[in-house]
């Protein structure tokens, strides 16, 4: 399984696209808090909801966000 670290890191790449964490929360339907949460680490298990809003926002898959 992926390092948790990872997770996060990957949710960061959201900068690439130009968006702010505000920006990104209302692209995927996430709250901010939450997406917070999982950048720095503190959420280290999303449900699997969360992680595909997180992923269509992205568009990516899954698999992608945990690599």
């Amino acid at each position: 399984m992926a390092r948790e670290s990872n997770l996060g890191e990957n949710i960061k790449n959201r900068t690439k696209q130009g968006l702010s964490q505000e920006d990104f929360a209302k692209k995927s339907g996430v709250k901010y808090i939450t997406l917070i949460k999982i950048e720095i680490g503190v959420t280290k298990k999303p449900s699997v909801l969360v992680m595909a809003k997180i992923a269509k926002a992205l568009g990516v898959h899954i698999e992608e966000l945990i690599k």
